[in-house]
């Protein structure tokens, strides 16, 4: 696939444009440090995300899905409840 240069006509299109996992740490991580078995140590993960450009965004993406397993934005499932509970309707 070639890149667009300047003179490209053709409208970009949301394939085009790079969202916040494409610059996630986590891509070059294994995977299976972010979902520690219970009992489980997260520190490793949790340093992976202390460094990461994309924190915000992680976080943000796994409290708008209300993931519950997990680390993302660098915080456990217990700890992303603690810090940002649900509000009642």
């Amino acid at each position: 696939m070639s890149e667009m240069t300047d003179t490209d006509t053709r409208p970009r299109t949301e394939w085009d444009v790079p969202e916040w996992r494409d610059f996630a740490l986590c891509r070059v991580t294994d995977p299976e440090a972010f979902f520690p078995e219970t009992g489980e140590n997260g520190r490793p993960a949790k340093r992976v995300c202390a460094g990461c450009e994309v924190r915000e965004a992680c976080l943000a993406e796994a409290l708008a899905h209300d993931e519950r397993f997990g680390i993302w934005g660098g915080l456990t499932a217990a700890e992303r409840r603690k810090h940002y509970p649900k509000r009642h309707r």
